[in-house]
């Protein structure tokens, strides 16, 4: 029998002692008190921000949700959008305050993944590196993956702010002043590439799985309409993680699981941790966008390759050898 509703900001919150999937360690009401106590540290990150969640509703698998439905309350702000790769219109939510943030919370809205630019804008306010590990490998490499990051960026005498995903990588996001979205997507592919030149054992920027032989991945791919999960947004994952901030000089003494529902309140305390890291915006280096624009774009360059191995894959087949008459001939 579900529990009784309540109120919350003049929000009906429904449902509140369901668990929200297993393994979660935590109900929907557990979710909702997370999101009332962390929205001023939050919201900065979501404001004015075309934004997708990921919603996991009872019985059925995780979805993304960008277009409002239907049944959106006329008070939750809103921007349209036009998707090129679908040729239509998106409605997106922007969660500007406490109210649509618990009202999303309430529609089992899990994770949060604002948009890299503001709603009517071009210019993405960060640089974005994801850093993933290989299968089977713990933190620690993500995190010496991370700091040759930061060493790339101290050469150039630009700075970035790291956390966890909240899954098994990190994300560093680097302020950028007014650059267009083609210009923020080359530096990124710069760094990368001086980052794996720093230390090729340890990280690589190969696209296809297949060729990352154990390392950890560094995504330059995060720019223009891409998506990354919000800054203290929970995610999907056992004892339900969310994404947090970590000082550079303490990410090699924790993990991803340190970080949930449960124990980020107390973490935090009174402070905004991802807010006092992050620097002021910057002018990107030029030798990163010099170097970058000569860097084919990862998803390009991967699309081409997958459809030559496949052409070399029938040529093989057509000129394999016939069998030797042994048995089953």
């Amino acid at each position: 029998m579900a529990d009784k509703g309540e109120e919350r900001v003049g929000v009906p919150l429904t449902n509140l002692d369901q668990e929200l999937f297993e393994g979660s360690g935590a109900t929907k009401r557990d979710l909702i008190d997370y999101l009332d106590a962390v929205s001023g540290r939050m919201l900065p990150v979501l404001r004015d921000r075309p934004l997708s969640v990921i919603r996991l509703l009872r019985g059925q698998d995780a979805f993304m949700q960008k277009n409002l439905p239907k049944y959106t309350p006329d008070w939750v702000p809103r921007a349209e959008v036009w998707a090129e790769a679908s040729h239509r219109t998106v409605t997106y939510a922007l969660c500007n305050d406490r109210r649509t943030l618990l009202w999303f919370g309430n529609q089992r809205a899990i994770e949060y993944h604002p948009a890299l630019m503001y709603a009517g804008d071009h210019h993405p306010t960060h640089l974005i590196m994801d850093l993933d590990p290989p299968e089977g490998a713990g933190f620690p490499v993500v995190a010496a993956a991370a700091l040759l990051i930061k060493r790339v960026l101290d050469d150039v005498g630009m700075a970035g702010a790291v956390k966890t995903s909240g899954s098994k990588g990190v994300h560093v996001f680097v302020p950028v002043k007014d650059a267009p979205a083609d210009v923020v997507a080359a530096a990124t592919r710069a760094i990368a590439a001086r980052a794996e030149r720093l230390d090729p054992e340890l990280a690589t920027t190969a696209f296809i799985r297949e060729d990352r032989h154990g390392k950890v991945f560094l995504d330059a791919t995060r720019s223009g309409g891409a998506t990354v999960v919000a800054a203290y947004s929970p995610r999907i994952r056992p004892g339900l993680r969310v994404s947090f901030p970590v000082a550079w000089d303490d990410l090699g003494a924790v993990t991803p699981e340190d970080f949930t529902i449960r124990t980020a309140l107390k973490l935090l305390g009174d402070r905004d941790p991802w807010a006092e890291a992050m620097p002021d915006p910057q002018v990107l280096d030029p030798g990163l966008i010099e170097e970058g624009h000569t860097i084919p774009v990862a998803r390009v360059q991967a699309m081409h390759e997958g459809k030559r191995r496949a052409r070399a894959r029938r040529e093989s087949d057509k000129i394999a050898p016939e069998g030797d008459g042994g048995p089953g001939r």
